[in-house]
């Protein structure tokens, strides 16, 4: 076992398979979207959950805005627009729900429609 496999391997759990980016990705949006889910399904006695679960997800399409902004990313320059809008609207809706002058559902939707795509080249694992 060489260097390399050993670093890789030394902080991993065990039995866990190791992820492609796209996997990783994948458990990202899973993990934020379930959450948003299930605060969305307790209507107003889960406010605290569901803003916790916006502010998450509103995280993380500011973190792939920037990315692909990023004059090296590697992105089809269409694909790259295309996602730095759906951040934007994700954090004006977000303003919304979070205003009571919406629902969550097409935030989740959307996260949906991610994790699909993520998906169809095998990126679960």
């Amino acid at each position: 076992m060489n260097a390399h496999t050993m670093a890789k391997t030394a902080y991993s759990t065990p039995g866990q398979p190791t992820r492609t980016d796209r996997g990783t990705e994948y458990q990202i949006f899973a993990r934020i979207t379930h959450r948003l889910k299930a605060a969305n399904t307790l209507g107003s006695i889960g406010f605290s959950a569901l803003a916790r679960a916006l502010h998450e997800n509103r995280r993380l399409w500011t973190a792939l805005a920037s990315d692909v902004a990023e004059d090296d990313n590697q992105l089809p320059p269409l694909l790259r627009a295309r996602i730095f809008y759906l951040a934007e609207f994700t954090n004006q809706h977000t303003s919304k729900v979070l205003a009571g002058d919406a629902t969550a559902e097409v935030l989740i939707d959307i996260n949906t429609a991610i994790m699909r795509g993520l998906r169809q080249d095998g990126g679960g694992e």
